[in-house]
């Protein structure tokens, strides 16, 4: 398996971002081939956080794709400030 994290600072309405996230994003990542698991969490003090797992990396590297066109046409002015992105594959899972 493989996973991304991506971290957004400087959300401006984690509400709003998390219902656009939830109807939008989420059944086009659903769609990317290899999907296993996606999470999108709201840490607090305008942070948001989402993991994406997938079999392999190639379902990915499309998924950092797709999220970087998605915040560009859905989310920008909720999510200002370019996310902080971590990839890298699995090496213990609960």
């Amino acid at each position: 398996m493989y996973a991304v994290i991506r971290r957004y600072d400087g959300v401006t309405d984690s509400a709003e971002a998390g219902r656009r996230v939830d109807e939008g994003f989420v059944p086009l990542l659903r769609r990317v081939p290899g999907f296993v698991a996606y999470y999108w969490v709201d840490a607090g003090g305008g942070v948001m956080v989402s993991t994406s797992v997938f079999e392999d990396r190639t379902g990915a590297e499309e998924s950092i794709r797709r999220a970087a066109d998605f915040v560009r046409d859905n989310l920008a002015p909720l999510l200002p400030n370019a996310p902080q992105v971590t990839a890298g594959p699995v090496v213990a899972a609960g």
